[in-house]
């Protein structure tokens, strides 16, 4: 287990619901995947990248929704720069997909 924190820490945390709208393998890297992802009216499209790419092809992840972190400050991954993070449950080193229920708006805060 990481170290305790106070909630006021937990809460600076910006947590949304985007779907993937494109997912795409670049030749560049073996192990980054990616998304293109759409988070409604306030933030629209980002680009972020996931180390998932011996895990999963770009069509499992294309069209569904996810959680993701949007207030991190934008780092260099490779050839691109991603602009949030996928939040993914970790499997004995695996990570594996938390999907959200469609009728969950994009753009929705986690909370």
């Amino acid at each position: 287990m990481k170290d305790i924190i106070n909630f006021g820490d937990f809460e600076k945390l910006d947590i949304r619901v985007g779907q993937v709208v494109e997912a795409t393998s670049p030749d560049w890297s073996h192990k980054l995947m990616q998304l293109t992802v759409e988070f409604g009216e306030e933030i629209e499209q980002r680009i972020i990248l996931a180390g998932i790419k011996e895990f999963y092809q770009p069509e499992e992840l294309q069209g569904n929704k996810y959680l993701f972190v949007v207030n991190l400050a934008e780092r260099q991954m490779g050839q691109a720069k991603s602009q949030g993070m996928m939040l993914m449950a970790d499997e004995k080193g695996r990570p594996v997909k938390i999907e959200v229920s469609e009728n969950v708006r994009l753009g929705t805060v986690v909370r």
